[in-house]
């Protein structure tokens, strides 16, 4: 073959390569494909697990942990930038782990459901997530907060808490303080305790060094209240927690929720002055039913709805668990469910299942789709 020609050709190889890694970086979504690899503008699978969305002019950040072989923290907390909700561009570490091995968040450490919320009083912006301490495994069970001036970070961390320390809750019966129901903390687990479980057994143990706090979310109510809201005593019981003017630490006014319910995983939303809540089992990293609860104000009391997920796998919840409920901006009663399908075997490779969700008799319902767009609350 003439030299000239087989150049030409390798050229034209080369070319043609290029222009196929280029349309796969900037592959365009036009739709939601839960379940499936979620690439960002770079051709990178998304890596923002246990996620969060803050709004801002136009503009979806998206924060999740940054996830590789096991669920440890090394790099830190993602963001991500959208304007459509289906095309996400990496804007890089919102929150990084710290080089100083006496730091709380230290490479090592957990840090887990990363939420943002926005101060209107301070122009802070404020990240609340799930700590863990380095080699504790989950026996801290704290919460940390970190603070920034603008949405994509940095963030600079403030420290963790053990929330409500020396605080008893609203609802909590003064006898249980003085005379308590009796029952071992080390032996929880066993049916003859639940009782004493519901009367505030580890409400009393925790009582001077602060409350155990696991998944958890924050919510900004329309009168521009804050709340924190974790699973605790040892992931049985939901705890709904005032937050103080700046958002970074707690009032001392909180409820208990669901004693002994075994609620992880929550996420919460309003709808026509109605609150719901969305959370999970409590079975690690496997799949089980999802729960909600509606409520006519934050702090309860929260009444049970069953589980909102409708179909094949709905004993699965789709074979995911709530994160987050994102209210779709421009369009009414529009909220998308978002969850995680864990992978403990690789947990960089988790999906992300967005669904939007739907309405039956009054109650939040979620059903499985293939594909869906935005259109979807337009149709329906």
């Amino acid at each position: 073959m003439n030299k000239f020609k087989s150049l030409k050709i390798i050229i034209l190889i080369i070319f043609s390569s290029g222009n196929i890694n280029c349309q796969n970086n900037t592959e365009k979504y036009s739709a939601f494909h839960p379940g499936k690899i979620w690439k960002d503008s770079n051709g990178t699978h998304i890596n923002a697990h246990g996620g969060g969305i803050y709004y801002e002019n136009g503009t979806y950040y998206w924060y999740g942990e940054h996830k590789g072989d096991d669920s440890k923290a090394r790099v830190g907390i993602n963001v991500y930038s959208s304007q459509d909700l289906y095309n996400w561009k990496k804007e890089g570490v919102a929150l990084a782990v710290e080089k100083d091995p006496n730091s709380e968040i230290t490479a090592g450490s957990v840090m887990e459901r990363p939420k943002v919320i926005y101060n209107e009083k301070t122009g802070k912006y404020v990240l609340w997530f799930h700590l863990e301490l380095k080699e504790q495994g989950y026996s801290a069970a704290r919460t940390g907060v970190a603070v920034s001036d603008n949405p994509i970070g940095p963030f600079n961390y403030i420290r963790s808490y053990r929330p409500n320390a020396g605080k008893w809750p609203q609802n909590f019966k003064e006898e249980w303080k003085t005379n308590p129901v009796g029952g071992d903390p080390e032996k929880w687990w066993t049916p003859q305790w639940h009782k004493a479980l519901n009367a505030g057994m580890f409400v009393r143990r925790d009582f001077e060094e602060g409350q155990m706090s696991r998944d958890m979310t924050v919510y900004v109510d329309k009168d521009g209240t804050a709340y924190h809201i974790t699973s605790s005593e040892e992931n049985q019981t939901l705890h709904i927690s005032e937050l103080t003017d700046d958002f970074l630490n707690f009032t001392g006014n909180w409820v208990r929720v669901q004693p002994g319910g075994q609620n992880e995983a929550p996420a919460i939303f309003e709808k026509d002055g109605t609150y719901y809540m969305i959370t999970s089992g409590l079975t690690g990293w496997d799949p089980n039913p999802a729960r909600s609860f509606k409520a006519k104000s934050v702090m309860g009391p929260w009444e049970p709805l069953g589980n909102p997920a409708r179909g094949i796998d709905a004993d699965k919840t789709f074979y995911s668990q709530s994160t987050f409920i994102l209210p779709v901006q421009g369009k009414e009663n529009a909220h998308i469910f978002m969850a995680d399908r864990w992978n403990p075997k690789n947990h960089i490779d988790g999906r992300y299942i967005w669904l939007p969700i739907e309405w039956e008799n009054g109650k939040p319902i979620i059903k499985w789709k293939d594909e869906w767009g935005l259109s979807f609350f337009d149709e329906n």
